[in-house]
């Protein structure tokens, strides 16, 4: 028997944003095999740091940890898209200020989560999708940051990674221009149990899924 645990953020915690839908976790509380568990820890507008503390509420009984984490860190800086700069030089170099204090914050959370010694998976942040095209354009730029850090991280520490870019890849699979619709939770939870059966967590290959 498995007990699925979802940490971070609202592509797991998205109840509020379907209304009488079904949410990410009841999505895969529907699909999973009879007899299996899961347990929804992630909580709606938390950032990478509140992960840990999200780790005190673990079932003793916890067999797969999934995180999703770090959309809210990128909204924490969206005020990069409009600073005023004088050249490429003073964009690259305040993308680079973003990127470094990311890196540890997610280092810092994998840490933890890691310490359990539990099968663990993550996934990076999916496209968002903003009407405005120059708005959509200049945040999938932006993301770009944050995704190379979670990419890079999953990889070191040969973890398997869920590419939610392409899993939530159609207009229907989003709520609202940053979160999960029912739609988008049943394709999250099918790539969640997916991984579940493909994946050798004893050999630790870094592996990614599309």
């Amino acid at each position: 028997m498995k007990h699925i645990i979802l940490l971070g953020d609202s592509i797991f915690d998205n109840k509020v944003y379907v209304g009488s839908g079904k949410s990410t976790i009841e999505n895969l509380r529907e699909q999973m095999p009879e007899g299996w568990k899961a347990a929804l820890l992630a909580v709606d507008g938390n950032v990478t740091n509140h992960v840990p503390g999200q780790l005190r509420n673990l079932p003793d009984d916890a067999t797969h940890l999934f995180v999703s984490v770090g959309g809210n860190d990128a909204l924490g800086e969206m005020s990069i898209l409009q600073m005023p700069a004088r050249s490429g030089v003073d964009v690259f170099n305040a993308l680079s200020d973003v990127s470094e204090r990311f890196e540890h914050n997610y280092s810092k959370m994998l840490d933890a989560v890691l310490a359990l010694n539990k099968p663990t998976a993550v996934c990076t942040i999916y496209y968002p999708r903003f009407d405005e095209p120059v708005v959509q354009k200049l945040a999938v730029a932006a993301l770009a940051t944050f995704n190379d850090v979670i990419i890079r991280q999953a990889f070191l520490r040969k973890l398997p990674l869920i590419d939610l870019r392409y899993v939530c890849d159609e207009y229907g699979d989003y709520a609202n221009a940053i979160e999960p619709s029912v739609s988008g939770g049943a394709k999250i939870a099918k790539m969640i149990l997916r991984l579940i059966g493909e994946h050798s967590f004893e050999a630790r290959p870094a592996s990614a899924y599309l």
